[in-house]
């Protein structure tokens, strides 16, 4: 973890702003109302939940490396506010940094952030009971702005009606592809799953080496069992959780992965990899991935020329009638319940996930805010590096299957436990799909989750 110290311009003055207390502090760990708050005294309900006294100070904003640009600029724009920026992982890969730290914070009464960024949308499955996350549309965030996010963007951040985290960017999933080599090669692009595979069967004989795919990420199944419409993941309540990994909608696609696997049109090494970087990162003719991959991945980690990279709806099996995809990750910010500096804290907060300065013209993922996602596509249009338009993106976003939930549990940190061994020691998809399935529903059943199958 990385700090910034807070600027040392002048300081905004937050008048009878107040922060939060948490919900049973005082039962669960006997501390007081002073403890809880941080070193406040009293509290006062306002916006829906127990707001601590207001003081003067530096707003403390944790961000992964990828937002601290966010805060960043925040912090050029408004040098009014002094910002403590906190850099850490943003819970990547489902390290649950986050929560570890607010139960060491509840337990001390004070060290937690007033604002903080996960690259994770699940969240809010630990962060309300734990008395973190404060409510967002009891009075913070105006309705008229809630409702300018795209349309299901903040279900992962919403517990019986209230929402207690905004969604920083959709990573819908697309089929990027490069553009100048599949008309090279004669090929046209997909539109079912049954022409992807066939395309890489040819790719595998007619020009072996290059890929369709990666499935040796974490977040794989995210990309084509959530497509495919898999119910390995399925979360129907609070605390409850529908597992079915050896279903057709998860046989087939984990069928064509093996074909695709073995052919080796499709690599295990993981898009991120140092080995996928040397040797096949220029290989890539066909790429499922997020939204994120454009820039990220292509401009970003491959440095994949200009003109060469385009996006396509992903594929959809042969007479499917309601279009579907994947997501992987996204991010959300979270406002705490304990901040002191709840009115700079909302500010920020709306700032960073709404504002064109930010989302429009520097984030480098597709904004959960709509506005600010067709202000960003323009950009993206305007900047000269894709081979066409990323309209794909815009439908796509829309299209992410509403059956795959954001659990307690982490998905990607059990398919890398439980399944990508398995690949890498030459088991195929299909085979480890019920040791998957037992996998989830342990971890399911550990963080307290009632499972059917």
């Amino acid at each position: 973890m990385t700090v910034d110290k807070p600027s040392s311009g002048p300081e905004r003055v937050p008048g009878k702003r107040r922060a939060v207390l948490l919900a049973g502090c005082a039962a669960a760990t006997a501390l007081t109302l002073t403890a809880c708050g941080g070193g406040a005294t009293g509290t006062t309900t306002k916006d829906g939940f127990a707001q601590v006294q207001q003081k003067d100070g530096a707003l403390t904003v944790w961000v992964d490396a990828t937002r601290v640009a966010a805060a960043k600029l925040y912090q050029k724009l408004h040098p009014d506010v002094k910002l403590h920026i906190v850099t850490y992982d943003g819970d990547a890969n489902g390290s649950n940094y986050l929560q570890t730290k607010v139960q060491l914070f509840n337990r001390t009464g004070m060290g937690w952030p007033d604002v903080v960024f996960s690259s994770q949308n699940n969240e809010v499955t630990w962060a309300v009971d734990a008395g973190f996350a404060a409510p967002l549309n009891k009075g913070l965030i105006p309705a008229a702005t809630l409702a300018n996010f795209a349309s299901g963007a903040n279900d992962v951040c919403t517990v019986d009606g209230t929402a207690y985290c905004l969604r920083n960017d959709l990573s819908q999933a697309v089929l990027w592809y490069n553009a100048p080599l599949l008309k090279k090669f004669g090929y046209t692009v997909p539109t079912t799953w049954e022409e992807y595979q066939q395309l890489g069967e040819k790719v595998a004989k007619e020009h072996p080496g290059y890929l369709v795919g990666d499935a040796g990420d974490s977040f794989t199944p995210e990309i084509y069992l959530w497509a495919s419409k898999c119910g390995a993941n399925h979360v129907t309540g609070p605390k409850a959780v529908s597992v079915n990994t050896t279903s057709e909608a998860c046989t087939k696609m984990a069928q064509l992965m093996d074909v695709l696997i073995k052919n080796k049109s499709m690599s295990i090494s993981g898009v991120f990899s140092t080995d996928f970087g040397k040797n096949k990162a220029d290989k890539v003719l066909l790429m499922p991935g997020p939204a994120w991959y454009g820039g990220a991945l292509f401009e970003g980690t491959f440095k994949t020329p200009a003109k060469q990279i385009a996006a396509a709806p992903i594929p959809q099996w042969k007479g499917e009638t309601s279009p579907s995809t994947g997501n992987v990750g996204g991010g959300t910010w979270l406002l705490s319940q304990h901040s002191a500096h709840i009115k700079a804290a909302t500010d920020f907060l709306k700032w960073v996930t709404t504002d064109n300065a930010y989302q429009g013209e520097k984030a480098p993922g597709f904004p959960a805010y709509a506005p600010a996602a067709e202000t960003w596509l323009k950009g993206q249009d305007a900047s000269g590096y894709f081979a066409g338009d990323l309209s794909a993106l815009k439908a796509a976003s829309s299209q992410v299957w509403p059956g795959w939930g954001s659990g307690q549990f982490s998905q990607e940190a059990i398919w890398a436990a439980t399944v990508k061994p398995g690949l890498t020691q030459g088991k195929s998809v299909v085979s480890i799909l019920p040791a998957w399935q037992d996998s989830i529903v342990k971890y399911a059943k550990s963080n307290g989750y009632k499972v059917s199958q």
